[in-house]
């Protein structure tokens, strides 16, 4: 019998669907996934333990992807966290740690990370765990990150929000491919429809959607359209 796949494990996108799906400049998926060479210089990936070349990206990859994207405005410092992650993995016996509730959540798993953060003198703002009002709690960006995920029994993410400004766009790695989705719409049909003309009403019956999800949906791909000419 065949056994079920991890879900971690799950094929789901291309490295330039992660882009577009988180918003990144060209290649910026690619550089935290897989490495890339700058000068003659490589620089090894945050999220694989070695490159690989794979342009398939799985779920458990992406999650991480998703993570690091909260920090995307640090810029280079962020390739400072592959030290972090490496260590992480072997503490927690886990491929990817930064997408997993045992380290964010819960206690044990936080002292940890914090534990983690110290030895290697990790910069200040990219620390996962802070110390505040003398509680061991998220930093802002890693508590972005869980805000945006629902995770499983496993404690791995079972969904995940791409873009906090519309938090009820999802995707589901075992519905619709892994596209952003409301309900069990992707957002970008619903969109396809729009633009030949049906207006929102019409779609949210055709669907038996709300007509604010309808909304909704037009406003994330349009939001992501603007990020990619952005980028």
């Amino acid at each position: 019998m065949e056994q079920p796949i991890d879900l971690l494990a799950r094929p789901v996108y291309g490295m330039g669907q992660v882009d577009r799906i988180l918003g990144l400049p060209a290649g910026t998926s690619r550089r935290w996934i897989d490495g890339y060479t700058r000068g003659s210089k490589f620089y090894l990936p945050i999220v694989r333990p070695e490159p690989t070349g794979d342009e398939i990206v799985t779920w458990g990859e992406f999650a991480e992807a998703r993570h690091l994207a909260e920090f995307r405005d640090l810029g280079i410092r962020i390739r400072h966290l592959r030290v972090v992650v490496e260590r992480l993995r072997s503490e927690f016996g886990e491929l990817y740690p930064l997408a997993q509730k045992r380290a964010l959540l819960d206690v044990e798993g936080r002292e940890i990370v914090r534990n983690v953060q110290e030895v290697l003198h990790l910069d200040r703002d990219l620390r996962l765990v802070v110390v505040r009002n003398d509680q061991l709690v998220l930093g802002l960006r890693s508590q972005r990150f869980v805000d945006a995920v629902v995770f499983d029994d496993k404690g791995v993410p079972a969904r995940i929000t791409p873009e906090p400004l519309f938090g009820r766009v999802f995707l589901d790695p075992v519905r619709q491919f892994g596209r952003p989705t409301v309900r069990s719409v992707p957002t970008e049909v619903i969109l396809e429809q729009y633009m030949a003309g049906d207006d929102p009403e019409m779609i949210a019956a055709l669907y038996q959607l709300e007509l604010d999800l309808v909304h909704e949906a037009i406003r994330f791909e349009t939001y992501q359209m603007h990020q990619a000419e952005a980028a």
